[in-house]
């Protein structure tokens, strides 16, 4: 597989950088684009899930989007060092019964020397909000608008 820049060891610029394509990513919704920013043999802990590998990514990708309706999440770099990134994130979406969340969470990421990540632990929790009271509020698909607030510019 080919470099995932930006490469470890990470400045503050490029971890800005890897952070902001990954919420790129996400935001796509496509479970198969999203799994190739990981190792073959990737390990995650996404809440209380644990696995490993491709397969289980685009797996659990695609039930977290068939449940996570109309999903929009920004991502904040935390903190780094080498080949280590750590952000905070927020995302919003709604269930098949219309209720809307804002899902509040912090990642730990570690990269292999070709940029594709080979953990990923994911600490979430769901708060229910009222529909007026989103903040996400771009087209339905794909990234971030430029120029939309992040989380410490929307005061969150």
């Amino acid at each position: 597989m080919s470099p995932r820049p930006p490469l470890p060891p990470f400045t503050r610029e490029t971890a800005i950088r890897k952070a902001r394509l990954a919420e790129d990513a996400w935001n796509s919704r496509d479970p198969e684009r999203v799994a190739l920013a990981y190792t073959e043999d990737s390990r995650w802990r996404n809440r209380s899930e644990f696995f490993q590998g491709r397969a289980a990514i685009v797996e659990f990708l695609k039930r977290k989007w068939e449940k996570e309706l109309d999903y929009r999440l920004i991502k904040e770099l935390w903190a780094f060092d080498d080949n280590r990134i750590a952000v905070r994130f927020q995302y919003e979406w709604h269930d098949a019964a219309g209720q809307w969340f804002r899902s509040y969470g912090n990642e730990q990421w570690e990269f292999d020397a070709s940029g594709l990540m080979r953990r990923r632990e994911a600490s979430i929790n769901d708060v229910p909000i009222a529909r007026s009271d989103r903040k996400f509020v771009w087209e339905s698909e794909g990234p971030r608008p430029e120029g939309f607030p992040g989380l410490t510019e929307l005061g969150l």
